[in-house]
């Protein structure tokens, strides 16, 4: 089923025309990416609004939408409006967690349109991805994995993570990635301890600990792996945290499967954590959804009670974090089967002392 079709799906009366806003639902519903524009859906027509920054990118590759042009003459409202009038519409449904106040109630004030809020409806077809979404992301994350065999080739002590974040970035982009799924987590030795720490001037050092959180993008879909490496030498324990954290990950995976709630995914890697002494030291979910969208639903996480479906996009990644001292966190992206999960990071896991 195309995209489209799927939100056409939901107006089956208490709506009876999607406002798409949001860049997101916007790719997803004419499975084309356009920085800036507004979407109306409905059973009578669909109209895709942008400005002539992205118009002739827009009528190029965008099917099932008429394309039309916004200008100083012709705003947003005017030609919703249109839309509006010309489809019948009396009741528009929005994503309420994409707008702020001001455009909501600039919609409200200008739109002759009952606006309901539709979130959960629109984005919950995201939970599961289809085939060419999926190669999308199997891409994505072959890019970030060739991106980490070369980075590691360049740490060195004495270079800054910033400037180890730099080079991070190139890596993604010279391995064919269209844009970054989200803003690098580069830190190293103390800092590990920070889940999302951000990179600075402190200088990478022999027996620091480098964990690096990072994924390309590719023509719109995420990737995202963390790995977590030693420089020169490791100790007791750091290498027992470390082991840890990789028994605690591959427990889950092996037990990451459709029909399983999230919550008992997240319970395999986080008892370990536990049983090892560490328990209070994993604050964070074992891991997320995650498509156009770095974090997106369902998740294997504690507050997920709901049985994960086949075809979601899953993180797994347990972490250990020791204040002032240091952390590790190991990720990778799974793909839910029936009876199991693909793995599609390929980086290994083995502690790696650079």
């Amino acid at each position: 089923m195309k995209n489209l079709e799927k939100y056409l799906s939901l107006l089956d009366g208490k709506v009876d025309g999607l406002l798409l806003t949001s860049r997101y639902s916007r790719h997803y519903g004419a499975e084309f990416d356009i920085a800036e524009g507004i979407a109306i859906v409905t059973k009578r027509g669909c109209r895709y609004f942008t400005d002539s920054r992205y118009i002739e990118s827009a009528e190029n590759n965008i099917r099932g939408f008429e394309v039309l042009g916004v200008d100083r003459l012709n705003g947003y409202y005017k030609l919703l409006n249109e839309a509006i009038a010309d489809f019948g519409v009396t009741k528009l449904g929005y994503e309420e967690n994409y707008l702020t106040v001001a455009e909501l109630m600039g919609f409200e004030k200008h739109l002759n349109a009952k606006l309901t809020p539709y979130n959960a409806h629109i984005s919950g077809f995201r939970g599961v991805k289809e085939d060419w979404e999926l190669e999308r992301m199997r891409k994505a994350q072959e890019i970030t994995d060739k991106a980490f065999a070369e980075v590691v080739t360049r740490i060195k002590p004495g270079m800054t993570e910033l400037e180890l974040q730099a080079e991070l970035i190139y890596c993604m982009y010279k391995n064919g990635g269209t844009g970054l799924a989200f803003d690098p987590i580069v830190v190293s030795g103390p800092n590990t301890s920070l889940p999302h720490g951000v990179a600075g001037e402190r200088v990478i050092q022999a027996g620091d600990f480098i964990t690096m959180d990072f994924g390309a993008s590719y023509m719109g879909y995420c990737s995202d792996m963390t790995r977590t490496v030693a420089v020169g030498y490791a100790t007791e324990e750091m290498e027992k945290v470390y082991h840890t954290v990789l028994k605690a990950q591959q427990a889950a995976i092996a037990a990451t499967k459709a029909g399983v709630p999230g919550k008992d995914i997240d319970a395999v890697a986080r008892n370990i954590i536990t049983e090892a002494g560490y328990g209070d030291c994993f604050g964070h979910g074992y891991g997320h959804s995650l498509g156009l969208e770095i974090h997106e639903s369902p998740s294997p996480s504690a507050s997920n009670t709901q049985p994960m479906p086949v075809g979601a996009v899953c993180s797994a990644e347990p972490g250990i974090y020791l204040p002032g001292k240091f952390g590790v966190r190991i990720e990778d992206v799974t793909i839910l089967t029936e009876d199991g999960c693909e793995d599609i990071t390929k980086s290994p896991k083995n502690l790696l002392i650079l």
